[in-house]
């Protein structure tokens, strides 16, 4: 795009809570270009960094100057109309969207000189055995890193250092590390079965054209999904172009990043919120050049920018961490497929239990079906069975019941893995005084707070707040009468340490300390077999392949059942396929036993019987028969104040409003305002309304004009919008 360099007005983005673009007058002889990071004054003491979003002829009159070209990349026309199109849908301020893709590098932070040494005198006088395997690994004058040179001679840095100060090595500058070398398309060939063949084949054609098309990749737990969408990525690296794989969990994707290193001789570049500092910078800058080919990422990779994207894979594309539930509420599988449609290139959504959205989708040919039906190899599917709670229940303070304790037994004596199940952190969800009756609850939400024993404390899983767990009573002041109430994941580790004394178990939760080193060593050791029994919580049901694991035991299925979350039992089967799918993925038949009190119930009956279609049908069915999403649109406003007075208040000030306009179309239903289920949160109490319409109709239009007209939130009130909500808490 050639430069503009006459007298125009800039219209500039700030990237801040802001949806309108501020004019600034282009100085003479200043060329810009839209796109391009300015700075620019901002308020009466203030500069800004902003992006041009439009560049026009007019008179700038009064208009305050643009500073100057701020560097960094340019924002293309593709990627300015991207974030355009979330904000319209989302109706989060421009600027707010631009926050999210817009990455400044430390300005104050330079570039770190990496010293290296090389052998170049001769051997000191005074010899020893650290100082000669120094020298013999240094032969040839190479350049070492101080750090590599003393890990392969087995010697402290101190020793390196001397032999720097004797004339033997010598330090110098060396060159920058390639931090993101490029993939190989032809690293490796994978052996693809006929169905998978053919999946990978319609979806390198889709690459080679350079054309938007939306795939959904649905397979078995198992079937080799990501060796087919491996394919199509190594046809995006042919045509030099850029691939973005979406995962919901990047900081437990060590596995998947070894299985990509095997495929194209390297690891891809990784992006979420713990890459920092100048590996960030870096990585941002190479994606903008086009120099990083391939990266994984968590969502906000989506809104990075791109020199030529080739190819989205959404991976595991049910899972809820794609949807955003602060500050922009937004779902990373929708805007994917709004990205590739701009960009002009191909998104594959895979997942083994797809959303009821993507298969209508599917089913009404917006996307290409493509099906894996059968696991890679010939190995078979885990043979599922329920254990009725009413009838085999867990003997005393137990919550393993008899038949799962005896699979346990009968898997360890075999040698192989088994996997205990409990969505639910912690050691219990409360903690009551047998005494008085009196219930531990966060101070700054109304929920109970979970006995977490690894930690002594009692926790908040919605603020986070931590208090000691008290040996007596806070209401009544008895000793020692405070009970745990229900079982959670540590509990379940307590009882496996009773019940298979000398086992080794491991327990993954991801409120554990460690973080996320300890939970990829600890995923690395299950994989390798060097350990028993895994207890866990859903981070076990993310795709992870453990080809020692023959048995999975889900303690409580029921879990989420009873919810009024309209998407419950859609979530519930996707997690128990997700994780009775860990399962026998070796050599070996896999099976899982569910406990549940509702053997009946159509989740766990389509479960059990294996007739995943079925289920999908009835679901389906439902949504269609209650309009509700893919068939009809959902929108939520929660309103909030600390004050719950005020927060009630405006949630009803705002449906009058919402009922002075024309609300007789009978597309288009306000239910509320209503408390929420969770009232309150971090110390703001919540009210919510609800809009439901027909899926034709303008939703986003009729909220923008209704808050327009209603009444403006004032003091610590706030207003936020979730289009096509996924939490109803």
């Amino acid at each position: 795009m050639a430069a503009i360099s006459a007298r125009r007005v800039a219209d500039v983005i700030i990237p801040l809570a802001l949806d309108t673009a501020y004019s600034y007058a282009v100085p003479a002889g200043m060329a810009l270009v839209p796109g391009e990071q300015v700075r620019v004054p901002f308020g009466p003491r203030r500069e800004a960094i902003g992006v041009v979003w439009a560049l026009r002829a007019g008179d700038p009159g009064n208009l305050k100057q643009v500073i100057e070209p701020a560097g960094g990349p340019v924002f293309s026309d593709d990627l300015r109309s991207f974030l355009d199109w979330v904000a319209r849908w989302t109706l989060a301020p421009r600027g707010s969207v631009l926050a999210m893709a817009l990455k400044r590098p430390d300005e104050e932070r330079g570039e770190a000189i990496r010293v290296g040494v090389r052998l170049i005198g001769p051997p000191p006088k005074r010899m020893t055995p650290a100082r000669t395997r120094v020298i013999t690994a240094a032969e040839g004058g190479l350049l070492f890193s101080k750090s590599d040179l003393a890990r392969t001679a087995g010697v402290s840095a101190g020793v390196i250092d001397g032999l720097v100060d004797e004339g033997t090595l010598e330090s110098c500058v060396m060159p920058p590390e390639n931090l993101f070398p490029p993939p190989d398309p032809d690293n490796a060939t994978t052996q693809l079965g006929p169905d998978q063949d053919a999946a990978a084949r319609s979806l390198r054609e889709a690459v080679a054209a350079q054309t938007n098309s939306a795939f959904l990749l649905e397979g078995v737990t198992g079937s080799g999904k990501t060796e087919v969408y491996f394919e199509a990525v190594a046809e995006s690296l042919r045509a030099g172009r850029q691939s973005l794989i979406l995962v919901p969990e990047i900081a437990l994707t060590a596995q998947f990043l070894d299985r990509f290193a095997m495929r194209f001789g390297v690891r891809p570049a990784v992006w979420h919120s713990g890459v920092t500092g100048r590996k960030r910078e870096k990585l941002y800058a190479g994606l903008a050049s086009g120099e990083v080919r391939a990266v994984a990422g968590a969502r906000s990779a989506l809104f990075l920018p791109y020199a030529d994207l080739g190819l989205i894979v959404v991976d595991e594309e049910h899972e809820a961490a794609y949807k955003q539930e602060d500050g922009v509420h937004y779902h990373a599988r929708d805007m994917a497929v709004v990205r590739g449609r701009i960009e002009g290139c191909p998104v594959v959504l895979a997942s083994a239990t797809p959303t009821i959205e993507t298969r209508v989708n599917a089913a009404q040919e917006r996307y290409r079906h493509l099906v894996l039906p059968e696991r890679f190899g010939g190995r078979t599917l885990p043979a599922i069975e329920a254990v009725d709670l009413r009838g085999a229940k867990p003997q005393g303070e137990s919550w393993i019941s008899p038949p799962l304790a005896t699979a346990i037994e009968e898997t360890l004596a075999r040698g192989e893995q088994a996997l205990i199940f409990l969505n639910r952190r912690g050691y219990a969800p409360l903690t009551l005084c047998r005494a008085c009756g009196h219930r531990y609850e966060c101070p700054n939400c109304s929920a109970w707070l979970v006995d977490h024993r690894f930690r002594r404390a009692l926790v908040c899983h919605h603020c986070g707040h931590v208090a000691r767990r008290p040996s007596v009573c806070e209401a009544c002041g008895t000793v020692d009468a405070l009970a745990a109430c229900g079982p959670g994941v540590e509990r379940i580790a307590e009882e496996v340490a009773t019940r298979f004394p000398g086992k080794r178990a491991i327990t993954l939760s991801s409120d554990f300390p460690g973080g996320t080193e300890r939970m990829r060593r600890e995923l690395a050791d299950i994989a390798e077999g060097k350990c028993d029994i895994v207890i866990g919580t859903q981070l076990v049901a993310k795709g992870h392949n453990f080809p020692g694991m023959t048995l999975v035991g889900v303690i409580d299925a029921d879990i989420g059942l009873s919810s009024g979350d309209p998407r419950a039992a859609e979530r519930t089967f996707q997690l128990l396929q997700q994780v009775t799918g860990r399962a026998g993925r070796g050599d070996r038949a896999g099976r899982a036993l569910v406990q549940t009190y509702q053997p009946n119930h159509p989740v766990i009956a389509a479960l059990i019987s294996g007739d995943a279609e079925r289920f999908y049908a009835q679901e389906t069915d439902n949504r269609r028969l209650a309009g509700l999403p893919p068939f009809g649109r959902l929108a939520s406003l929660i309103i909030s104040s600390r004050k719950r007075e005020e927060a009630e208040a405006h949630a009803r000030a705002l449906a009058r409003a919402a009922h002075a306009m024309d609300l007789r179309d009978p597309r288009l239903t306000l239910l509320g305002p209503a408390e929420a289920p969770i009232i309150l949160i971090r110390g703001r109490y919540r009210y919510r309304l609800l809009l439901k319409s027909a899926r034709e109709f303008d939703l986003q239009s009729f909220i923008r004009d209704w808050l327009a007209q209603g009444p403006k939130p004032r003091g610590d009130i706030r207003v936020q919008v979730d289009i096509d909500p996924q939490s109803f808490f």
